[in-house]
C-alpha cells in the first residue's frame, strides 16, 4: 500500500525500530553478496559486476564496525 502525501507512516515501520543486530546482519549479508558479485564479474569479465562488488563489500564492513563499535562517522546521513 502507498502512502498519499499527507499520510503518516506507521511507527513501527520506521527504520528506527530497526535493531542493531538486524543492521549487522544485513552488512554481514551484503558482504558475501558483494564478493559473490566481484568473482562473477571477474570470471564473466564484466567490470560493472565487480566494482559493485567491491563497493557493497566495502561499505557493508563499514556498516557492520560501525554499528558493532558504536562509532558516529558521518552521522549526518
Amino acid at each position: 500500500m502507498r502512502y498519499k502525501e499527507n499520510d503518516i507512516i506507521p511507527p513501527e515501520q520506521l527504520a528506527s525500530h530497526a535493531s542493531n543486530d538486524m543492521l549487522i546482519l544485513t552488512g554481514i549479508i551484503g558482504f558475501f553478496v558483494g564478493l559473490i558479485l566481484y568473482y562473477l564479474g571477474r570470471k564473466g569479465k564484466q567490470m560493472y559486476l565487480w566494482v559493485w562488488g567491491i563497493g557493497l563489500s566495502v561499505f557493508s564492513i563499514y556498516l557492520s564496525i560501525t554499528i558493532w563499535l558504536d562509532w558516529t562517522l558521518f552521522e549526518h546521513f
